[in-house]
């Protein structure tokens, strides 16, 4: 399974903003109770999908289960720009009878197709164990291997790739950073 830098870097983002929600200040987990005071925000939280979708995404824990994996995993490969719509892949997906009515006020705002999909892939993503994305977002072995990927360049590529990390990067601290704002703004204290 190949996952683009785009879902590697929203994995992060994801796993950081559920670590968050699970424990108060005191190491009480309160999972529960935040991710029911977050579903009861979606008029709000649709707003949020686009700048930092997996703020959003949380709302959804526990609320798929995937019946062919094949597509998911074909999915993860995809970069932002490129994701499938909702509708291509929602027929593999399990909704729990709790998360519908958040599915559609969710596919009812602009961006909403291409936000479920993401937040599959982040579901999906999230009940896959850490050794099914080692080795991801370095130099891989089946890249040297696979003939698409050979398309004459040379020296120079791993500079581009490095380039091109960079600036995955610095989306993530930006998105990071606007949902800290955002967190700020709605009464949380400010992680540091």
């Amino acid at each position: 399974m190949k996952i683009s830098p785009f879902f590697l870097n929203l994995r992060s983002a994801y796993q950081a903003e559920m670590e968050d929600l699970t424990l108060d200040s005191e190491g009480r987990d309160v999972l529960r109770q935040r991710l029911a005071a977050k579903r009861k925000e979606i008029g709000f939280l649709v707003q949020m999908m686009e700048l930092s979708p997996e703020m959003v995404a949380v709302i959804f824990h526990q609320g798929f289960a995937f019946k062919r994996p094949s597509v998911m995993d074909h999915l993860l490969g995809h970069e932002a720009d490129e994701c499938p719509q909702w509708r291509e892949v929602c027929d593999g997906i399990e909704i729990a009878a709790w998360a519908r009515e958040l599915v559609q006020v969710v596919l009812q705002a602009p961006g909403g197709e291409r936000f479920m999909t993401v937040a599959a892939g982040l579901h999906y993503m999230a009940g896959k164990p850490d050794l099914a994305f080692a080795g991801q977002g370095g130099d891989d072995a089946d890249d040297e291997d696979d003939e698409d990927s050979d398309d004459g360049q040379a020296d120079g590529l791993d500079d581009f790739n490095d380039h091109e990390s960079d600036e995955l990067r610095g989306d993530a601290r930006d998105r990071e950073e606007a949902g800290a704002s955002w967190l700020e703004g709605q009464g949380f204290d400010r992680k540091d």
